[in-house]
């Protein structure tokens, strides 16, 4: 491969009109940059910096491969300091963000995560017997009632009482009000950040979050001097863990790690489901063929049971595919040149690994714009091919939880009822806060599922 001391070509085009766009259409941001420039592509961002796309398997293998000392990845992230704090993994870079990966990592994997399946099917059932059968209802505000109960008694340990109601209530006034469209603006531009009181759009948000924070740092307290419970909740399982030096989380950085987690996991899993049971009624071939592999499994099943569905995998796999959530991984910062693609990257370059088209390339995913889950019944895509929790010492920790979830989630519902869209026409993707989101007016209508031997049918 020959080296050249230039980026990728350069795009040509005003900052302000860019930031608009990249708002306003952020899928067809970066699909129209590739139809004309390619693989890889250069914006001029600010202070003289350049952000470079790349989205070939190739080159993202080269990016997730790299010794992270190359990089800065939490430089990248400051935006979120004000939400996250300065203790957040995902502003963390070389030795602090290891020794957190570490202490965060086995409450997300292997029994303990599997143990949180109950709770995740009960929430479900609470939620959804509330549907009125045949009235309309907000899919989008289900699924976000549903993932902020999960996170609220499988990561905080709150299940009931005043504690439990006042940081539901907070924390879905934050979260809607932050991800509201005019609000999404507000992360990409900084003179919207000012606080004018409590009237003021951003004041809202800091006292929010105040609020939010003093929650918080109570409940740190609280399970402080607790005694020894045995209690199996995220938060106790982090403030059990050690590092190898036999140092625990500060107050401080469980209260970031807890607000991260939060962020996190919350609008994304809600986002993804919404979509899931979009392409399901959109897509009836598809809902039958999931409904018969569910159908095998009886009334009640385990979640252990329904995790190992393959094609119930499959329609959750792709999903995330073709709307992944985040449209690109962690951007790097570099901070020693590197070499992508044969291209010399200088220090201050600002890569951007772009998953929406990875996850649309042609040659990788035939008819990209098709939901087919049979393409992951067919063969393994490899780690630079699908990537819709970002990659290498970055990969988003939470992912197999979130997949575990988004999987008991719908096979509980679809156990239960027949979900179809009040309004049939296909819908574009929007921006929500950092992510991407089905609009948020969606309505669907509920009606009760009942199986025979063969297939299910709603009455």
């Amino acid at each position: 491969m020959t080296v050249t001391n230039s980026l990728p070509q350069l795009i040509k085009m005003p900052l302000w009109l860019r930031r608009m766009k990249f708002i306003m259409q952020p899928v067809e941001y970066v699909e129209d940059f590739a139809k004309i420039y390619g693989d890889s592509f250069t914006l001029s961002g600010s202070e003289d910096s350049y952000l470079v796309y790349f989205s070939q398997p190739e080159a993202l293998e080269q990016i997730f491969t790299a010794d992270a000392s190359h990089f800065e990845v939490g430089r990248g992230n400051r935006g979120l300091r004000f939400l996250l704090g300065d203790h957040s993994l995902m502003l963390m870079d070389g030795e602090p963000h290891q020794r957190q990966r570490q202490l965060l990592a086995p409450p997300f994997h292997g029994e303990r995560m599997r143990a949180y399946g109950q709770d995740i099917q009960e929430i479900t059932r609470q939620v959804s017997d509330n549907w009125q059968m045949g009235k309309p209802f907000n899919i989008r505000e289900s699924m976000q009632e549903i993932t902020l109960r999960v996170i609220l008694r499988v990561i905080f340990g709150l299940d009931e009482g005043e504690m439990f109601e006042e940081l539901r209530r907070s924390l879905s006034s934050m979260l809607d009000f932050m991800t509201s469209p005019i609000m999404s603006s507000a992360f990409f531009f900084r003179f919207m950040q000012k606080d004018f009181g409590a009237w003021s759009p951003w004041g809202r948000i800091v006292r929010q979050q105040q609020n939010i924070d003093k929650l918080i740092y109570t409940l740190i307290q609280q399970r402080r001097a607790e005694p020894d419970q045995n209690r199996q909740d995220i938060l106790s399982l982090m403030m059990a863990a050690h590092d190898q030096n036999g140092q625990g989380m500060s107050d401080q950085e469980l209260h970031d790690e807890l607000m991260t987690v939060l962020v996190a996991g919350h609008e994304t899993t809600a986002s993804a489901l919404t979509w899931a049971f979009y392409w399901l009624d959109r897509l009836p071939e598809v809902q039958e063929k999931l409904l018969q592999e569910l159908n095998t499994l009886g009334v009640n099943p385990e979640p252990s049971q329904i995790a190992k569905m393959p094609y119930l995998t499959g329609v959750c796999q792709e999903t995330l595919r073709i709307y992944p959530i985040v449209m690109s991984g962690f951007v790097r910062v570099v901070k020693n040149p590197i070499e992508i693609m044969g291209y010399k990257l200088p220090e201050g370059t600002v890569i951007v690994p772009s998953i929406y088209l990875a996850h649309h390339r042609e040659a990788v995913y035939p008819q990209p714009q098709q939901f087919k889950p049979e393409r992951f019944l067919e063969r393994q895509f490899s780690p630079y091919e699908y990537l819709p929790f970002g990659g290498g010492n970055r990969r988003c920790i939470g992912l197999a939880f979130a997949q575990y979830e988004m999987k008991i989630v719908l096979a509980t519902i679809l156990s239960h009822f027949q979900l179809s869209l009040l309004n049939k026409r296909p819908v574009q993707a929007v921006r929500r806060g950092l992510t991407l989101a089905a609009p948020g007016g969606m309505k669907m209508i509920a009606n009760h599922q009942i199986k025979n031997a063969n297939t299910a049918v709603t009455v």
